[in-house]
């Protein structure tokens, strides 16, 4: 008896558990249904639970958006390819759904299914699929046909097309916004299947419905169209219909427009090519860096450097300069953020002598800003600058800049700048190094905040590997040995950080002779955090150092340390003594 109930066993426990009150066991059931479905077997699947799985009139989101995924990958599990169509019904009712996410995965997945079903099965159920939801009642099923006519068109016939095409026109004229929207935002995945010569006529009026909307909302999503279509005319073409709209979309009524435009403008740049940007495209980006909206101006100075490359130097400095002259002292400090993050980059567009006279004023104006973010992405960026200008001028100019930030009051400054650090040090070379910066690097070892104190760490050891042991040895060294008898138990506790990272930079002998006896000594600290941050150091100078100074001097410390009263000590002692036992099992 048991055998013959096992293969109904699963449908009727779906079925329980589908109408179960308790929404985690509908939402279990909903993602084994690949589970059950193996166990029913093909026929069955197709014939039982895809149909079960149609009528299920479930109304949590959260049940509906798992059950569009799952669909999405089920036709292993209906027989394959030839029998992809099953899957369409349940997915259809998905589609006029009224919540967004969970029509967009059913759409997702009917595009993958139909990217895999035959042609003859595309004709017969998937594209009398997309005119029933293009024509549906509601709203939310004609946005979700939006998104699949670029599944349909290719395979369909002349005549087919024509209606396709005639059907999508009446999608971008809907009455209701939410479905224009739709239409402008596949209207790029549309035209890339769409023949040339109804690209020119019937996708370019479409494309023209949708700029001239009314709601802002379409307009915006028209602008990405822009670039797309780009793609697909000849450039005389998107000269002709697409340069157009975008100088009109640059003065759109609506910030959010000119901020898409301001935004995708290195994109739409590409679509009609050097010399129309030149001529109609300069003016436009000009307004927009000068736009009233802040948005505006944010979204167009952090494409500047993108703009530049385009352009001839000498375009840059008459037109794009000035701009960038006046958004260094915008109002807004987001602005004034933006153009920092990428300012830099504009050096090398426009080359040594415009960087020294126009860019280097506008750097130092922006490190000098109030607002620590502008300060910080001008740091972030400094080595773009010495490539064109030169270590010397670099120097003059900015160094004392970047000394005075060495001191910023917020700390993510200073860090940013430590980290900086180490690529100036190779481009100004000792010398000059020794001169302006090194006072600068022992200072960080006892600043308040311990992120700094710990970049400072590894800042010393980067000069370390940087101008080489012996060059350490005069000028860090001493100084870091000095500072293991402050008073502040935290500020020792960086140094010990310190000599951990420096020792396998100095090699053994140093570490034996210099560093070794100082760790020894700091063993005898009150604090016991200092004591066990020594155990954990001892325990990373083992590898280092020889075997004769481990047993000599590293063990009796250990084991010193591993009869402490503090059984944090306790431990890490005695995790170096297993570490000392590891390396010598494996020697």
């Amino acid at each position: 008896m048991a055998m013959i109930d096992e293969p109904l066993y699963p449908i009727a426990v779906l079925i329980d558990e589908l109408k179960n009150e308790d929404i985690q066991l509908r939402l279990n059931s909903i993602r084994r249904l690949s589970t059950i479905a193996r166990a029913l077997g093909e026929e069955r699947t197709r014939k039982e639970l895809i149909p079960f799985l149609s009528e299920n009139n479930d109304d949590d989101d959260e049940v509906l958006l798992a059950m569009a995924e799952e669909l999405g990958v089920f036709v292993p599990y209906v027989g394959g390819v030839e029998h992809a169509n099953v899957l369409l019904p349940p997915l259809e009712g998905l589609c006029s759904v009224e919540e967004t996410c969970v029509r967009d995965k059913a759409v997702e997945s009917l595009c993958r299914i139909g990217s895999q079903m035959r042609e003859a099965d595309l004709l017969e159920f998937f594209i009398p699929l997309v005119k029933r939801l293009a024509a549906g009642e509601w709203f939310t099923a004609r946005v979700s046909s939006c998104g699949l006519f670029h599944i349909a068109y290719p395979s369909a016939s002349e005549t087919l097309r024509n209606e396709l095409r005639t059907i999508y026109s009446q999608l971008c004229q809907d009455d209701m916004p939410m479905v224009r929207r739709a239409a402008a935002t596949n209207l790029g995945k549309f035209a890339a299947t769409v023949e040339p010569a109804h690209l020119k006529t019937d996708i370019m009026s479409m494309f023209e419905d949708l700029t001239q909307d009314d709601q802002d909302s379409v307009r915006l999503l028209a602008v990405e169209d822009c670039a797309a279509l780009g793609k697909h005319l000849e450039p005389q073409d998107c000269v002709a219909h697409i340069l157009p709209v975008i100088v009109n979309f640059s003065q759109d009524k609506s910030w959010r427009v000119r901020y898409m435009v301001a935004n995708q403008l290195y994109e739409l740049c590409e679509a009609v090519g050097p010399e129309a940007t030149r001529t109609d495209l300069v003016p436009a980006y000009v307004r927009l860096l000068r736009d009233n909206e802040a948005e505006v101006r944010i979204a167009a100075a952090g494409k500047v450097t993108k703009f530049c490359r385009i352009l001839s130097p000498e375009l840059a400095v008459q037109h794009v300069l000035p701009c960038v002259k006046e958004l260094s002292s915008d109002s807004s400090q987001h602005v004034r953020s933006a153009l920092a993050s990428v300012i830099m980059g504009m050096a090398p567009v426009l080359g040594k002598d415009a960087t020294i006279e126009q860019l280097l004023p506008i750097f130092l104006s922006l490190l000098k800003d109030e607002f620590p973010d502008v300060r910080l992405n001008i740091i972030s960026k400094l080595d773009q600058v010495n490539q064109v200008i030169g270590i010397d001028l670099l120097s003059q100019s900015l160094l004392p800049a970047i000394v005075e930030l060495a001191e910023d009051r917020h700390w993510r400054v200073r860090l940013a700048i430590i980290e900086y650090i180490p690529l100036l040090a190779s481009q100004l070379g000792v010398g000059f190094f020794d001169d302006k910066l090194g006072a600068l690097c022992m200072q960080w070892l006892k600043d308040k905040v311990f992120s700094i104190r710990d970049a400072a760490a590894t800042n010393v050891k980067r000069l370390a590997e940087e101008f080489g042991p012996e060059w350490a040895m005069q000028h860090i060294i001493p100084q870091v040995l000095d500072m293991i008898n402050d008073p502040h138990y935290l500020y020792r506790m960086t140094i010990l950080h310190a000599i951990s990272l420096l020792a396998p930079v100095m090699g053994s002998e140093v570490t034996c002779s210099k560093l070794l006896p100082v760790i020894v000594e700091t063993a005898k600290d009150r604090v016991p955090n200092i004591k066990f941050n020594v155990a954990k150091v001892l325990q990373s100078l083992v590898p280092i150092v020889d075997q004769p100074v481990v047993e000599k001097t590293i063990r009796p410390c250990l084991v010193e340390l591993s009869e402490d009263p503090d059984v944090d000590v306790r431990y890490f002692a005695n995790q170096g003594l297993q570490a000392i036992e590891q390396v010598m099992m494996s020697s």
